[in-house]
């Protein structure tokens, strides 16, 4: 064999270790569903983009949910199961790695599914930057966009869209970075709506147990507190 071409073959060989070795790490470092919500996500209809818990109610947006990084989808399925049965359909993505960074434009997929229909969009975490990304650049149908521990960035900017807002975040998150929340108001329309779930933190916005970093919640309802707070936000701003 000649010399390039072994020194091409050692250079794939090392590649794939490091994409196979990177794959390997990610996946030690997601943080899997509670049990009570895997078995709420088996009443969902299961597809290879989105975990989607319908309702018989078309008279109301759908709501599409980017989940935070490394976190598996099932883990919001406890409150998106209580809005579907308040009658807000709701599409709780599947990202590639579970890095909604990866694919930012999936709710694209929804609204060509369901073209007729209104939206509301939200994220977790980073899922809130991508969710934003996307509401920014797809204002068609959009009529609301929340935020659960997270904020939007500039290429997210929602200050000049004439949508309500729900920015929802918990007294004892250590996980957001809470200058760079500060510091994105700017990005956020005047009437946006701030609410602070009192005893929770960044992990209680799923069902997924402790993550890395985050402060002890003080609360064990954080979850269907979630719910009654978007449910509420949903019935009350959204048109």
């Amino acid at each position: 064999m000649k010399k390039w071409k072994k020194i091409l073959l050692i250079v794939v060989i090392g590649i794939v270790v490091i994409l196979a070795g990177g794959f390997a790490y990610v996946q030690t470092q997601t943080y899997p569903p509670t049990d009570a919500a895997q078995q709420t996500a088996q009443k969902a209809e299961n597809s290879s983009d989105w975990l989607y818990f319908p309702s018989e109610d078309q008279t109301k947006p759908i709501v599409i949910f980017y989940p935070g990084a490394l976190v598996e989808p099932e883990s919001y399925s406890p409150w998106a199961e209580s809005l579907a049965q308040s009658g807000y359909p709701v599409y709780v993505l599947k990202m590639p790695l579970d890095l909604a960074v990866l694919a930012p434009n999936r709710a694209e997929d929804v609204l060509n599914e369901q073209p007729d229909r209104s939206y509301v969009i939200g994220g977790h975490s980073l899922g809130g930057v991508m969710a934003s990304r996307f509401a920014n650049e797809n204002t068609d149908h959009l009529k609301g966009v929340f935020f659960l521990a997270s904020y939007p960035d500039e290429k997210g900017s929602l200050a000049d869209k004439k949508v309500p807002v729900l920015s929802l975040t918990a007294e004892n998150d250590e996980v957001l970075n809470q200058a760079a929340y500060e510091e994105s108001k700017q990005e956020l329309p005047a009437n946006t709506e701030y609410q602070e779930i009192a005893g929770g933190n960044h992990a209680g916005f799923g069902a997924y147990g402790p993550q890395k970093g985050d402060g002890k919640a003080t609360i064990t309802d954080q979850n269907q507190q979630v719910s009654v707070r978007l449910l509420t936000w949903l019935n009350e701003d959204i048109q």
